[in-house]
């Protein structure tokens, strides 16, 4: 328990800090502060948008605060460090500041200028959304809460409680208090329903490439005027090459039939020779036998 009762003791003063700091730095463009402990004591950082006006004429300012920090805080060798804010108009605290200022200065009657004028200046900057919310006595006699918003601003889950910047500050004028709160969704805030579309790198074409690229084109123009002259040409062939074998039967055909008269005309020759070598033998064979009987008788 001694420690847990450490931790919640040095986060109470370092809010007690935080709060004597705020009241302290009014009015000067005070964002926020980072307490960080080290070897030698405490190293005290605060974030401003007018650094200067903090340090005061030869650091008299940042030497009564280390003081009040040293007595009151019981911080060892507090050491303060003053940084700018890099954009004023994207950080919530001071935007609250400067509207309150606003007010102070021009009265309540001019509340809705000074608060479409925040939100074009946060818009300008590069917010994603933003809101302000002015509540109190504006403009009437009963209290109302006028809000201006302009851009995307998610209002609950994660991004809500995360990345959303929040600023408070109250006004106290002689008609009553005034309270302003201040909502800013910086840039650069990945969401997670955001789409990204990728765009292809531009090609950087040189004049050969684009004399290489006009004559693919123009071949490709010629290859598509000779392609149905082409396909004319290869149908023809094909019926050619279809009607070939039927001459080709047609010629072995004719041939076949030649070729079968000439066998028969060859049979019929033969026989013909048959036939008379036959009677030649039979007309012998008369003689022979007409001159054996001569001879007998």
């Amino acid at each position: 328990m001694v420690i847990e009762r450490k931790f919640i003791k040095d986060k109470l003063r370092e809010y007690s800090v935080k709060e004597y700091l705020a009241g302290f730095l009014d009015r000067v463009g005070f964002s926020h502060i980072d307490i960080q402990k080290t070897p030698v004591g405490f190293s005290i950082l605060i974030y401003s948008s007018k650094p200067g006006l903090i340090v005061g004429r030869k650091g008299i300012n940042i030497k009564e605060i280390q003081d009040t920090l040293q007595k009151e805080f019981k911080l060892e060798s507090p050491v303060v460090e003053v940084q700018e804010v890099s954009n004023p108009n994207l950080d919530s605290k001071i935007v609250a500041e400067q509207i309150g200022n606003q007010l102070r200065k021009f009265g309540a009657a001019r509340f809705k200028a000074i608060g479409h004028k925040a939100i074009e200046k946060m818009m300008q900057c590069g917010a994603v959304g933003c809101e302000i919310r002015i509540a109190g006595l504006v403009p009437s006699s009963r209290a109302k809460a006028w809000r201006f918003y302009a851009g995307y601003l998610p209002k609950c889950g994660d991004v809500a409680i995360r990345c959303v910047d929040k600023g408070y500050k109250v006004v106290q004028l002689k008609r009553g208090i005034i309270g302003v709160t201040v909502k800013i969704l910086p840039p650069g805030i990945e969401m997670p329903d955001q789409i990204h579309i990728k765009e292809l790198p531009k090609k950087t074409i040189t004049a050969e490439e684009l004399s290489k690229e006009e004559a693919k084109k123009e071949h490709e123009k010629l290859k598509k005027a000779i392609k149905p002259k082409e396909d004319a040409e290869e149908k023809k062939i094909e019926e050619a090459e279809k009607e070939l074998p039927k001459a080709e039967k047609e010629e072995q055909k004719e041939i076949i039939a030649e070729e079968i008269a000439e066998a028969e005309e060859e049979l019929e020759e033969e026989k013909e020779e048959l036939a008379e070598a036959k009677t030649e033998e039979a007309a012998k064979e008369l003689t022979e036998d007409e001159a054996g009987e001569e001879k007998e008788s």
